[in-house]
C-alpha cells in the first residue's frame, strides 16, 4: 500500500472556461484497500480521515476531475465507502513556480500594457511546465521576459495562465500581469463573456452550414489521457461550441469556432463526436483518411498534406476581451500560420482540379 501522506493539488483540467494544453499523463498517488470492518462513509471524509494535510476543498476537486476511482469507476463526493472497496487517488504532476527556470526564447508579443500582455503562440510550444516538459515552454519564456522587466514572477505559473491551448494548436493567448487583471479576466472567462475564434480543417463536408455542439466533455473512462463527449451529462462538465462553415473541400471542410466554454480539448472531441475530426489530428482519428477515394493519388496527396502541417489544423485566430483596466472592450486577430494555410491552399487547388475535369469531360461529351 502507498503510503504517502499528502495529495498533490492537482490543477483542474476543466478550469473556468480555458482552452488548455495537452492533459500529463496521470501518475498514481495512493492506494487503499478498505478492510471488512469499514462501515459506510462519505468518500471525501474518509479521505480526509487517511491523508495527513488533504483538504475537503481538493478532495473533492480530485473527484470532480476524475483522478479518485472506485473499483475502477469515478464516483461523486457523496459516494459512501464501504468494505473491500478499492480507492485510487491519482495526479498530474507539475512543478511548482519556483522550479520554473527562465529561459530566453522567441516570443510573439502581440500587444502589452501594464495589466497583460497578448502572446501568438506558434505551434510545437507547450504552454505550462508538466511530465515531460519542464522547458521551452510559454511559462519558461514568459519567466525570461517578465523578469527583464523586473516584475515579481514567483506567481507564476498560476498568476500569469488565465488560459491555455492545446501544444499543437497554434494562435491567441492572454496573460495576466497583476493580480487584479488575473481575477478580472477569469470572471470573464467564467461569465462567457470573451471572444474566442477558431479555424480548423476538418473532415468531411457538413451537412448543415452552421450549428452548435453540446455535450459534457471529461476524460475517457478507460484512457485518462484523452477527453470524450459524456451526452447524458453524468460525466464531465457541459461544453458548448459553436460552428459555421467557411468554405468546403468535398473531403475536408474549413470551418469557424467559437467557444462558450473552453474545455479540455473541447474543440477536438466535440468535432470528433459528430464525426468530423480535426484534419491530421492524431489523438482523436483525424491522422488518417476519413474521407475521399481509394485512389494512389488521392493517399499521396492527403499524405503530403499531412507532412506539410504535422499536427492537428487548428489555430486560434480571434480572442477579444473587455480590459482590466481601462474596462474597454479590446480585440486581436492573428493570421493563420503558414502550414495551415499552405494545406488549405492545397485542398482548394485539388477541388478545383477535380473540378475543371468533370467540366471538361462534360463539355466533351
Amino acid at each position: 500500500m502507498n503510503t504517502e501522506n499528502d495529495i498533490e493539488e492537482v490543477w483542474d483540467d476543466d478550469d473556468p472556461e480555458a482552452g488548455h494544453e495537452e492533459i500529463s499523463e496521470p501518475i498514481e498517488r495512493l492506494r487503499i484497500v478498505t478492510d471488512k470492518r469499514q462501515e459506510p462513509l462519505r468518500i471525501d471524509k474518509f479521505l480526509m480521515n487517511r491523508v495527513e494535510g488533504a483538504t475537503r476543498n481538493k478532495i473533492q476537486q480530485a473527484l470532480d476531475d476524475g483522478f479518485i476511482t472506485v473499483n475502477g469507476n469515478e464516483v461523486k463526493a457523496n459516494y459512501k465507502v464501504k468494505a473491500g472497496d478499492e480507492i485510487v487517488v491519482m495526479e498530474t504532476r507539475r512543478p511548482e513556480s519556483s522550479e520554473v527556470l527562465p529561459e530566453e526564447l522567441p516570443l510573439d508579443i502581440v500587444y502589452e500594457d501594464e495589466e497583460l500582455l497578448v502572446i501568438n503562440k506558434v505551434d510545437g510550444m507547450v504552454v505550462h511546465p508538466g511530465c515531460g516538459n519542464y522547458s521551452g515552454t510559454l511559462v519558461n519564456g514568459l519567466a525570461w521576459y517578465l523578469q527583464k522587466e523586473h516584475i515579481e514572477t514567483e506567481g507564476l505559473p498560476r498568476v500569469g495562465l488565465v488560459h491555455r491551448i492545446d501544444k499543437d494548436t497554434s494562435g491567441l493567448l492572454v496573460i495576466a500581469k497583476s493580480e487584479n487583471a488575473m481575477a478580472n479576466l477569469n470572471a470573464q472567462f467564467k461569465k462567457h463573456t470573451v471572444h474566442r475564434r477558431y479555424i480548423a480543417l476538418v473532415w468531411g463536408d457538413l451537412e448543415e452550414d452552421e450549428g452548435t455542439i453540446t455535450g459534457h466533455v471529461g476524460r475517457n473512462l478507460r484512457f485518462r489521457k484523452i477527453m470524450d463527449v459524456f451526452p447524458d451529462g453524468e460525466h464531465g462538465k457541459e461544453a458548448i461550441t459553436h460552428y459555421k462553415v467557411l468554405e468546403r473541400f468535398n473531403y475536408v471542410t474549413l470551418v469557424e469556432l467559437k467557444l462558450e466554454t473552453g474545455r479540455t480539448h473541447q474543440i477536438r472531441v466535440h468535432m470528433q463526436h459528430i464525426g468530423h475530426p480535426l484534419f491530421n489530428d492524431s489523438t482523436y482519428g483525424g491522422d488518417r483518411i476519413v474521407k475521399g477515394t481509394v485512389f494512389t493519388k488521392y493517399k499521396q496527396f492527403v499524405e503530403n498534406c499531412f507532412k506539410i502541417l504535422p499536427r492537428h489544423a487548428l489555430h486560434a485566430k480571434e480572442l477579444g476581451f473587455t480590459h482590466p483596466g481601462t474596462r474597454m472592450w479590446i480585440q486581436f486577430n492573428s493570421e493563420l500560420p503558414d502550414d495551415m494555410a499552405q494545406v488549405i491552399e492545397k485542398w482548394r487547388s485539388y477541388v478545383n482540379g477535380m473540378t475543371k475535369q468533370l467540366k471538361d469531360k462534360l463539355d466533351g461529351e
